[in-house]
């Protein structure tokens, strides 16, 4: 058997009689519940990955309501995805994705409330559910045609997920570290816009994956100890390839680790958080922005001067005015919540402060003017 085996999720429930899942590939159809792909289910209080399922995660992840992700990939037996240094790693067909959305709730019972906090961890593979609230699960499947993007929304039991093509609204109220309560309406993208975010040219409109890239991955397992992600996936059969040693492949930095660079961190969060549509390709390329972490000087909004963004502008000269952030149109569209002017467009409600806050300390360190 590939990869790294748990024996948890392996064993069925004995009180409960649930058996454990077991990965499915639909081809063609799109089944209406989450557990009939068979990457996970609930049993015992938590949430537990079938066998053959990798969790992963990123280096800096893209921010979505302060929600709390647990990513997974299963590949078919036999089969690998093969490198890229740069780009998303080529997946073979039949490789599915999950990604789950979740907070943890305020209180034993269920009130909408949601904590900006750390949340759980797997735990031999199971996530415990004691204080936690799904929200929904993103699939995204390889079909011969093509990706897939599907989203599936949490029941109140939190037993199974169900599809909803159309998407969701939720009303919650996020309660910060201190103590702010702050209502929002969680969005859950339909099927067009989750498509749409992962068509990342904007002339062929082809869906992929967007966060399975070498610099997004490259970092510490955090569910094998002691091992490099990337070199997981490679031992476990999940990645071939010339990947060389991790040491030479690019990596991002963790956007809190305060040992790493201010401009390594921001660039970091940028490249997360907008690089997937802000690129020569994507879907804002006739903005003339762009966020990838090779990008620099005016292409990368120094002194740069909005091409259409109208409102969207907060009233500001430049996308980037080194040493003024309160002068950046950047800062403005990463705080302000107006629906017509807030970046990213969808997946956020509510402003990431701290996100926010580096973004700004780092224009505010640079030298220079736009004078």
């Amino acid at each position: 058997m590939r990869g790294w085996v748990v024996i948890a999720f392996l064993l069925i429930a004995a009180c409960s009689g649930e058996q454990t899942a077991k990965p499915a590939y639909h081809a063609t159809d799109n089944p209406e519940r989450l557990s009939e792909w068979g990457m996970s289910g609930v049993s015992d209080g938590a949430l537990r990955l079938a066998e053959g399922v990798t969790p992963y995660d990123l280096a800096t992840p893209l921010f979505s309501d302060y929600a709390l992700k647990l990513r997974t990939v299963w590949i078919p037996e036999s089969q690998a995805a093969t490198y890229d240094e740069s780009e998303a790693f080529d997946f073979p067909v039949g490789t599915v994705f999950t990604k789950t959305f979740y907070y943890k709730q305020e209180g034993a019972a269920w009130t909408g409330a949601v904590l900006q906090a750390e949340g759980p961890v797997l735990s031999y593979n199971a996530l415990p559910l004691e204080g936690v609230r799904l929200i929904e699960t993103r699939v995204l499947v390889h079909r011969e045609n093509g990706w897939a993007a599907l989203p599936y929304v949490w029941n109140e039991d939190q037993t199974d997920a169900y599809l909803k093509r159309t998407g969701d609204v939720q009303r919650l109220t996020l309660v910060r570290t201190d103590g702010r309560a702050e209502e929002f309406a969680y969005l859950v993208p339909d099927a067009n816009q989750c498509a749409a975010c992962h068509a990342t040219n904007a002339t062929t409109r082809a869906i992929k994956p967007i966060g399975p890239k070498a610099r997004h991955l490259n970092k510490p397992s955090t569910f094998v100890h002691g091992v490099n992600q990337l070199e997981d996936w490679m031992t476990a059969g999940l990645l071939t390839g010339d990947v060389g040693n991790a040491a030479a492949v690019p990596q991002n930095a963790v956007w809190t680790d305060e040992t790493a660079t201010i401009e390594r961190r921001a660039r970091a969060y940028l490249d997360a958080n907008c690089a997937h549509c802000h690129n020569p390709n994507g879907a804002a390329d006739t903005s003339g922005l762009n966020l990838e972490p090779d990008a620099q000087g005016p292409a990368m909004g120094f002194c740069k001067s909005p091409i259409a963004a109208g409102g969207g502008s907060g009233g500001r000269p430049f996308d980037i005015v080194p040493g003024a952030p309160d002068q950046s149109i950047t800062v403005f569209r990463l705080q302000t919540t107006d629906p017509g002017a807030m970046m990213p467009e969808l997946g956020r409600a509510v402003s990431h402060e701290e996100g926010v806050a580096l973004i700004a300390e780092w224009i505010a360190q640079m030298d220079g003017n736009c004078g």
